[in-house]
């Protein structure tokens, strides 16, 4: 029997299109996949708010890795001419109808199939998040391949979390001020 035992990843609450790519992340020097498997695409669907006009399957768990790829290509390189292709190839799949309902502007989002929900979500997010493509990064630390949306007034933000790769980068160099002292 499968383990049901939600897995913990590093970094949640970002956008649904950056949190969709930091499904893959570096623990202990291991590579980990939270979509490998029916469960984390259930996890995922939950923890990005999602569950509850999605359902888990396989269809909808292929069409969110073709999302994801398209997604960590373009965060690497904006102007990936594929990349953006296999991205709009995702939004192709589903359209946004606007209409007036009770004197107020609505629209509501029709796809061709409910699998291609969650992946549509996605990628129509990451054009949102296009509006600020500064804020869009990847953390400061060359061993993690987190991304994040920078939220911060100033725009300064460097890591994907201070608790974690923060607070590394900040030991390394008190460590290394430290020598420094030492051998001098």
């Amino acid at each position: 029997m499968p383990d049901r035992t939600p897995r913990r990843r590093p970094l949640l609450k970002e956008p649904v299109s950056v949190d969709l790519v930091n499904t893959r992340w570096i623990e202990d020097g291991a590579h980990q996949d939270l979509l490998d498997s029916a469960e984390g695409l259930t996890q995922w669907l939950e923890e990005s708010g999602l569950a509850a006009r999605f359902e888990a399957g396989p269809e909808a768990l292929d069409h969110l890795l073709r999302a994801r790829e398209a997604l960590a290509r373009l965060l690497e390189e904006p102007r990936d001419t594929h990349a953006t292709a296999d991205l709009n190839a995702v939004l192709a799949h589903g359209r946004v109808i606007r209409n007036l309902s009770e004197g107020h502007a609505a629209s509501t989002v029709e796809f061709d199939a409910p699998a291609w929900g969650p992946a549509w979500t996605a990628a129509a997010d990451f054009l949102d998040l296009r509006a600020r493509p500064d804020r869009i990064r990847g953390c400061a630390n060359p061993a993690c391949v987190l991304h994040f949306f920078d939220t911060s007034k100033n725009g300064t933000r460097r890591w994907c979390s201070m608790a974690g790769c923060g607070n590394r980068a900040k030991a390394a160099r008190h460590h290394a001020r430290e020598r420094a002292v030492r051998t001098a």
